[in-house]
């Protein structure tokens, strides 16, 4: 697998429920969710088809702005960001950015780690800690 930032994750849940369940795990922890784009729902408005898939959108300052502090090009990956999709065979993912790799695309590996960690903490979407979509 390339060390491309995305980390994928298996739902034992369905769309709706695993959307839902996300959303309120963010939220519980003090996380701001600003947006939810569906593109399914955008591509039926093109006339055309595309399974469940629905970004995420969600952040919070207090752990973001460091970063762009630091180096504002972060902002381009900031607000983090969570893709829930369905395949072709029906089962549903979670994909998101790990946030140590944003960090260090932006070249923030030193003086960055409290940001990196708050990111990863606040968010629960740090690097092979799911954020437990079966407990949400």
């Amino acid at each position: 697998m390339p060390d491309d930032g995305l980390v994928t994750l298996q739902s034992s849940h369905d769309f709706t429920t695993t959307l839902e369940r996300l959303t309120a795990a963010l939220e519980s922890k003090g996380v701001r969710v600003f947006a939810q784009i569906d593109h399914a729902a955008g591509a039926t408005s093109a006339g055309l088809e595309l399974r469940p898939t629905t970004l995420v959108v969600f952040g919070n300052p207090v752990a973001g702005t460091p970063l762009m502090q630091a180096v504002q090009t972060a902002g381009i990956d900031l607000p983090l960001k969570a893709l829930v999709w369905q395949d072709a065979q029906g089962a549903v993912h979670l994909t998101y950015n790990d946030p140590v790799w944003i960090a260090a695309r932006h070249g923030l590996e030193r003086g960055a780690e409290q940001a990196v960690t708050a990111m990863g903490r606040g968010s629960r979407l740090s690097r092979g800690t799911p954020p437990s979509l079966d407990e949400a």
